[in-house]
């Protein structure tokens, strides 16, 4: 049992590592040795724990999108808001979140979408089950909104869900190449303006 233990605490502190790691420097830029050095463990350990480069990628995303998810359900069902105020918190939280000198992980879907996208199939379907699972709660989190008066929003909230987010992802790349939150300000405005808030 205790073996059991851990190695599952192994397995994720090989996941935090590699998410730091790739978020820093992309993924092929980052080879399985550093990531297994950071962490302590031995280099013939790594198939005990993921079958392949890719599998290990496809679980850090996995992983990434499971702490993401959780964190943006806490801003999107905070009782004490609105609608309206929920949706900007949560894309307030994702502006603070960028930094151009560490991303500390919370930029990996941004990182790391162009560039696994041509490379490996699960890791592309993991980010697709994840970017999907954000606009599904957009999605909501605007239908809300209107449901509760504090945005006057009637167009269709799944296009402007996937709307909103292609333009945040596209803000946080611009963000990055001009060593500058105007991009983020310039898609808050946006977001305003197409939610009528």
């Amino acid at each position: 049992m205790a073996t059991r233990n851990l190695n599952r605490d192994t397995r994720m502190e090989l996941l935090l590592a590699a998410e730091r790691a790739f978020a820093h420097k992309g993924y092929a830029a980052v080879g399985i040795n550093e990531v297994l050095s950071s962490v302590g463990v031995p280099k013939g350990s790594f198939y005990h724990y993921f079958s392949s480069k890719d599998a290990f990628g496809e679980a850090v995303i996995e992983r990434y999108f499971e702490q993401y998810l959780a964190e943006m359900d806490e801003i999107l069902t905070n009782a004490d808001q609105d609608g309206a105020s929920k949706i900007l918190a949560y894309f307030a939280s994702w502006q603070a979140s960028q930094s151009f000198g560490d991303c500390e992980g919370k930029c990996l879907a941004v990182k790391l979408g162009a560039e696994v996208a041509d490379m490996s199939e699960p890791m592309r379907l993991a980010l697709r089950t994840g970017t999907t699972q954000i606009t599904d709660r957009l999605e909501n989190a605007i239908r809300g909104a209107a449901a509760d008066g504090s945005s006057p929003f009637t167009g269709d909230a799944r296009t402007t869900a996937e709307a909103l987010y292609q333009l945040w992802l596209g803000a946080s790349v611009m963000a990055k190449i001009q060593r500058s939150l105007a991009p983020l300000d310039a898609a808050t405005t946006v977001t305003r303006q197409l939610l009528g808030i």
